[in-house]
Protein backbone atom coordinates (compact mmCIF):
# COMPACT_ATOMS: atom_id res chain seq x y z
CA UNK A 1 0.00 0.00 0.00
CA UNK A 2 2.55 2.48 0.16
CA UNK A 3 3.86 2.52 -2.92
CA UNK A 4 0.77 2.82 -3.75
CA UNK A 5 0.16 6.39 -1.90
CA UNK A 6 3.53 7.25 -3.39
CA UNK A 7 1.28 8.19 -6.60
CA UNK A 8 -0.58 10.31 -4.52
CA UNK A 9 1.32 14.03 -4.73
CA UNK A 10 1.52 12.87 -8.66
CA UNK A 11 -2.41 12.96 -8.65
CA UNK A 12 -1.98 16.02 -6.64
CA UNK A 13 -0.25 18.01 -8.87
CA UNK A 14 -2.08 16.92 -12.44
CA UNK A 15 -5.14 18.02 -10.56
CA UNK A 16 -3.34 21.80 -9.55
CA UNK A 17 -2.06 21.97 -13.35
CA UNK A 18 -5.28 21.27 -14.55
CA UNK A 19 -7.64 23.63 -12.53
CA UNK A 20 -5.15 26.48 -12.82
CA UNK A 21 -4.99 25.92 -17.09
CA UNK A 22 -8.61 26.27 -16.91
CA UNK A 23 -9.84 29.75 -17.33
CA UNK A 24 -12.03 30.38 -19.93
CA UNK A 25 -10.14 27.92 -22.62
CA UNK A 26 -10.55 30.26 -25.53
CA UNK A 27 -14.22 31.80 -24.97
CA UNK A 28 -14.29 35.29 -25.83
CA UNK A 29 -14.34 37.98 -22.39
CA UNK A 30 -18.07 38.97 -22.62
CA UNK A 31 -19.65 42.59 -23.10
CA UNK A 32 -23.06 41.91 -21.81
CA UNK A 33 -24.42 40.96 -18.37
CA UNK A 34 -26.22 38.15 -20.44
CA UNK A 35 -22.53 36.95 -22.18
CA UNK A 36 -21.11 36.95 -18.28
CA UNK A 37 -23.81 34.07 -17.34
CA UNK A 38 -22.61 32.29 -19.62
CA UNK A 39 -19.16 32.76 -19.20
CA UNK A 40 -19.58 31.74 -15.52
CA UNK A 41 -21.66 27.72 -16.08
CA UNK A 42 -18.54 27.17 -18.95
CA UNK A 43 -16.09 28.09 -16.19
CA UNK A 44 -18.29 25.81 -13.84
CA UNK A 45 -18.02 23.11 -16.63
CA UNK A 46 -14.45 23.11 -17.19
CA UNK A 47 -13.28 23.39 -13.33
CA UNK A 48 -15.73 19.77 -13.12
CA UNK A 49 -14.47 18.26 -16.52
CA UNK A 50 -10.45 19.46 -15.51
CA UNK A 51 -10.94 17.68 -12.26
CA UNK A 52 -12.76 14.37 -13.23
CA UNK A 53 -9.95 13.85 -15.96
CA UNK A 54 -7.32 14.16 -13.30
CA UNK A 55 -9.33 11.89 -11.04
CA UNK A 56 -9.36 9.59 -13.88
CA UNK A 57 -5.53 9.68 -15.03
CA UNK A 58 -4.54 9.90 -11.59
CA UNK A 59 -6.70 6.04 -10.86
CA UNK A 60 -5.12 5.05 -13.67
CA UNK A 61 -1.66 5.71 -12.70
CA UNK A 62 -2.45 4.59 -9.13
CA UNK A 63 -3.92 0.63 -10.58
CA UNK A 64 -0.80 0.55 -12.34
CA UNK A 65 2.06 1.26 -9.36
CA UNK A 66 -0.14 -0.51 -6.90
CA UNK A 67 -1.20 -4.26 -8.67
CA UNK A 68 1.89 -4.04 -11.30
CA UNK A 69 3.24 -7.66 -11.49
CA UNK A 70 6.27 -7.89 -8.85
CA UNK A 71 9.52 -10.32 -8.71
CA UNK A 72 8.25 -11.60 -5.11
CA UNK A 73 4.95 -13.05 -6.31
CA UNK A 74 6.14 -16.53 -7.71
CA UNK A 75 2.98 -17.93 -9.22
CA UNK A 76 0.42 -16.28 -6.82
CA UNK A 77 -2.26 -15.12 -9.03
CA UNK A 78 -3.51 -12.00 -8.53
CA UNK A 79 -6.76 -11.31 -5.96
CA UNK A 80 -9.93 -12.65 -7.77
CA UNK A 81 -12.43 -10.39 -6.26
CA UNK A 82 -14.58 -8.97 -8.90
CA UNK A 83 -17.38 -6.61 -7.58
CA UNK A 84 -17.32 -4.33 -4.56
CA UNK A 85 -20.69 -3.32 -4.08
CA UNK A 86 -20.15 -0.37 -2.03
CA UNK A 87 -17.87 1.18 -4.82
CA UNK A 88 -19.82 0.31 -7.48
CA UNK A 89 -22.94 2.53 -5.69
CA UNK A 90 -20.39 4.96 -5.55
CA UNK A 91 -19.18 5.75 -8.91
CA UNK A 92 -22.79 5.39 -10.22
CA UNK A 93 -24.74 7.86 -7.97
CA UNK A 94 -21.88 10.12 -7.71
CA UNK A 95 -21.70 10.54 -11.62
CA UNK A 96 -25.78 10.88 -12.01
CA UNK A 97 -25.54 13.28 -9.20
CA UNK A 98 -22.91 15.62 -11.05
CA UNK A 99 -24.87 15.65 -14.04
CA UNK A 100 -28.27 16.72 -12.24
CA UNK A 101 -26.44 19.47 -10.90
CA UNK A 102 -24.64 20.43 -14.36
CA UNK A 103 -28.24 20.10 -15.47
CA UNK A 104 -29.61 22.51 -12.81
CA UNK A 105 -27.25 25.21 -14.12
CA UNK A 106 -27.70 24.60 -17.66
CA UNK A 107 -31.58 24.99 -17.43
CA UNK A 108 -31.38 28.04 -14.96
CA UNK A 109 -28.52 29.99 -17.13
CA UNK A 110 -30.53 29.57 -20.22
CA UNK A 111 -33.75 31.05 -18.39
CA UNK A 112 -32.02 34.11 -17.25
CA UNK A 113 -29.90 34.53 -20.48
CA UNK A 114 -33.60 34.14 -22.66
CA UNK A 115 -35.69 36.00 -20.41
CA UNK A 116 -37.20 39.35 -21.55
CA UNK A 117 -37.98 41.99 -19.62
CA UNK A 118 -41.82 43.98 -19.45
CA UNK A 119 -39.65 47.34 -20.88
CA UNK A 120 -36.89 47.77 -22.60
CA UNK A 121 -34.70 50.82 -22.87
CA UNK A 122 -34.34 50.45 -26.73
CA UNK A 123 -35.94 48.25 -28.96
CA UNK A 124 -34.35 47.79 -32.73
CA UNK A 125 -35.53 45.23 -35.03
CA UNK A 126 -33.33 43.77 -37.05
CA UNK A 127 -34.28 42.15 -40.10
CA UNK A 128 -31.45 39.93 -42.33
CA UNK A 129 -31.84 39.20 -45.85
CA UNK A 130 -29.24 37.73 -48.56
CA UNK A 131 -26.75 39.07 -47.77
CA UNK A 132 -26.79 42.08 -45.78
CA UNK A 133 -28.32 43.89 -42.40
CA UNK A 134 -30.88 46.28 -41.80
CA UNK A 135 -31.41 48.22 -38.13
CA UNK A 136 -34.48 49.71 -37.13
CA UNK A 137 -34.61 51.44 -34.01
CA UNK A 138 -38.27 51.45 -33.24
CA UNK A 139 -38.41 53.69 -30.61
CA UNK A 140 -36.62 56.72 -32.73
CA UNK A 141 -36.93 57.26 -36.31
CA UNK A 142 -33.26 55.61 -37.64
CA UNK A 143 -32.76 52.87 -39.59
CA UNK A 144 -29.73 51.85 -40.91
CA UNK A 145 -29.30 49.38 -43.93
CA UNK A 146 -26.10 47.58 -45.50
CA UNK A 147 -25.51 48.09 -48.77
CA UNK A 148 -22.93 45.74 -51.18
CA UNK A 149 -19.32 47.17 -50.15
CA UNK A 150 -20.05 48.50 -46.81
CA UNK A 151 -20.93 46.97 -43.05
CA UNK A 152 -23.43 48.26 -40.83
CA UNK A 153 -22.82 49.78 -38.11
CA UNK A 154 -25.37 48.76 -35.37
CA UNK A 155 -24.84 51.45 -32.19
CA UNK A 156 -25.91 50.94 -28.78
CA UNK A 157 -25.80 52.36 -25.40
CA UNK A 158 -23.98 50.64 -22.59
CA UNK A 159 -25.91 49.91 -19.63
CA UNK A 160 -29.38 49.69 -21.43
CA UNK A 161 -31.19 47.02 -21.93
CA UNK A 162 -31.66 46.48 -25.35
CA UNK A 163 -33.75 44.64 -27.23
CA UNK A 164 -33.66 42.53 -30.67
CA UNK A 165 -36.66 41.87 -32.60
CA UNK A 166 -35.07 39.48 -35.49
CA UNK A 167 -37.11 39.19 -38.81
CA UNK A 168 -36.03 37.16 -41.71
CA UNK A 169 -36.36 38.17 -45.61
CA UNK A 170 -35.89 35.06 -46.88
CA UNK A 171 -33.98 32.37 -45.67
CA UNK A 172 -33.00 31.58 -42.25
CA UNK A 173 -30.03 33.93 -40.86
CA UNK A 174 -27.99 33.61 -37.21
CA UNK A 175 -27.53 36.93 -35.58
CA UNK A 176 -24.34 36.53 -33.82
CA UNK A 177 -21.88 39.15 -31.92
CA UNK A 178 -19.04 36.74 -30.21
CA UNK A 179 -18.58 38.89 -27.42
CA UNK A 180 -22.04 38.87 -26.44
CA UNK A 181 -21.84 35.00 -26.03
CA UNK A 182 -25.47 34.85 -26.98
CA UNK A 183 -26.77 34.09 -30.54
CA UNK A 184 -30.29 33.57 -32.08
CA UNK A 185 -31.76 32.63 -35.12
CA UNK A 186 -33.76 34.90 -38.21
CA UNK A 187 -36.19 32.08 -39.19
CA UNK A 188 -39.07 33.26 -41.31
CA UNK A 189 -42.19 33.84 -40.58
CA UNK A 190 -41.15 32.86 -37.02
CA UNK A 191 -40.90 35.83 -34.21
CA UNK A 192 -37.54 35.73 -31.89
CA UNK A 193 -36.29 38.15 -29.73
CA UNK A 194 -33.17 38.24 -27.39
CA UNK A 195 -32.82 41.20 -24.61
CA UNK A 196 -28.49 42.12 -23.96
CA UNK A 197 -27.40 44.35 -21.49
CA UNK A 198 -23.65 45.80 -22.54
CA UNK A 199 -21.66 46.73 -19.95
CA UNK A 200 -18.92 48.42 -21.49
CA UNK A 201 -18.38 50.56 -24.27
CA UNK A 202 -15.74 49.16 -27.61
CA UNK A 203 -16.35 47.93 -31.27
CA UNK A 204 -16.81 44.77 -31.95
CA UNK A 205 -18.02 42.31 -35.14
CA UNK A 206 -21.05 40.75 -35.75
CA UNK A 207 -21.98 37.79 -38.14
CA UNK A 208 -24.34 35.79 -39.46
CA UNK A 209 -23.65 32.48 -38.53
CA UNK A 210 -26.05 29.84 -40.36
CA UNK A 211 -24.91 29.34 -43.80
CA UNK A 212 -27.50 31.35 -45.81
CA UNK A 213 -26.36 31.25 -49.72
CA UNK A 214 -23.17 31.60 -51.44
CA UNK A 215 -22.59 35.31 -50.09
CA UNK A 216 -22.82 34.25 -46.99
CA UNK A 217 -19.73 35.17 -45.70
CA UNK A 218 -20.63 39.03 -46.81
CA UNK A 219 -23.05 39.06 -43.79
CA UNK A 220 -20.59 41.18 -41.20
CA UNK A 221 -21.85 44.07 -39.25
CA UNK A 222 -20.08 46.57 -36.73
CA UNK A 223 -21.77 46.69 -33.25
CA UNK A 224 -20.39 50.19 -31.64
CA UNK A 225 -21.28 50.50 -27.65
CA UNK A 226 -21.41 53.88 -26.44
CA UNK A 227 -22.04 56.35 -23.49
CA UNK A 228 -25.71 57.09 -23.11
CA UNK A 229 -24.92 60.94 -23.78
CA UNK A 230 -22.81 59.86 -27.03
CA UNK A 231 -26.21 57.35 -28.14
CA UNK A 232 -28.54 60.31 -27.47
CA UNK A 233 -26.60 62.61 -29.94
CA UNK A 234 -26.22 60.03 -32.48
CA UNK A 235 -29.94 59.40 -32.72
CA UNK A 236 -30.21 63.06 -32.91
CA UNK A 237 -27.53 62.84 -36.01
CA UNK A 238 -29.39 60.35 -37.71
CA UNK A 239 -32.83 61.74 -36.69
CA UNK A 240 -32.25 65.09 -38.36
CA UNK A 241 -30.39 63.43 -41.44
Amino acid sequence: MKRGLRVLPVVAVVVALALAGCSDAGLPQPVTEQGEQTRDLWRIFIVIAAAIGALVYGLVIYVVIRYRRRRDDGERPPSQRHVIVSLELLYTAVPLLIVGVLLGLSVRTERDVTEVVDDPDLRVQVIGFQWQWQFNYLDDDVTVTGVPGETPELVLPIDSTVRFELESADVVHSFWVPKFLTKMDLVPGVENSIDVRVTEAGTWTGVCSEFCGLQHWRMVFTVRAVPEGEFTAWVEERSGA
